[in-house]
């Protein structure tokens, strides 16, 4: 059984805008895949269905066997903990630390304080930031703030990270460092869906590229390139 299955799925907005036109396909737990296409394609929406931040109008979405789209309020919230979010706006608690901006994610989940005191400092390592767990966002460069929004998505131990361009708002080098992250978020056993429309990032992983095009699956490559 897929982690992820895309069944037939379609997207109409209010105003009879066609986003996605009859999507299928499947997504396995160890696999890191990329969504490409040009800005306004459907990226966003095509992973806001997968945790039920959007309904598809026709088709299905499931997420280990179960219909996204038929949970109720308190499946979701269980389905949330389960996919670790990643977009390219950061969307830290100005107010908070870096240490705490990861710590409220287990906070509202309900883990105690001995729990979180154990977890957080190891996801801060993993990012490379356990020197600048004291530091506000304010206090951090822009990768240093995509690296801290990471490691709160990933503190639950997610079955799937997606990353929503990530990288839009970085430089080469940090750029880099946050595919690197993502790579070896991979190879510890997390599945990563990766939206962008870096053609530089794409042509050099060398990983499974899904190219859509007007609402439209064009490519489904296990080695894929950037063709558009």
């Amino acid at each position: 059984m897929a982690l992820v299955s895309y069944q037939n799925v379609t997207k109409v907005y209010d105003n009879n805008c066609l986003v996605l036109d009859d999507i299928s396909f499947d997504v396995a737990d160890d696999e890191f895949v990329s969504i490409v296409g040009k800005s306004g394609v459907g990226k966003t929406t095509l992973l806001k269905l997968l945790f039920a931040e959007e309904k598809p109008s026709k088709g299905e979405v499931f997420f280990n066997g179960r219909n996204v789209a038929k949970m109720n309020s308190n499946e979701i919230a269980i389905l949330r903990r389960q996919i670790g979010v990643v977009f390219q706006d950061f969307k830290l608690l100005p107010k908070l630390t870096a240490y705490e901006n990861v710590a409220f994610s287990l906070e509202v989940a309900g883990y105690n304080d001995e729990k979180i005191k154990d977890e957080v400092p190891e996801v801060l390592k993993l990012v490379g930031l356990q020197d600048r767990a004291n530091n506000f966002p304010h206090q951090m460069s822009i990768g240093e703030k995509q690296r801290i929004a990471i490691a709160r998505a990933i503190i639950q131990k997610p079955d799937v990270l997606i990353a929503d361009e990530p990288t839009g708002n970085l430089d080469p080098i940090n750029t880099w460092e946050i595919i690197r992250l993502l790579l070896k978020i991979n190879e510890l056993g997390t599945a990563v869906i990766l939206s962008t429309h870096d053609k530089e990032i794409i042509n050099t992983l060398g990983r499974r590229v899904i190219t859509l095009e007007n609402g439209i699956i064009t490519r489904d490559e296990e080695k894929g390139k950037y063709i558009l």
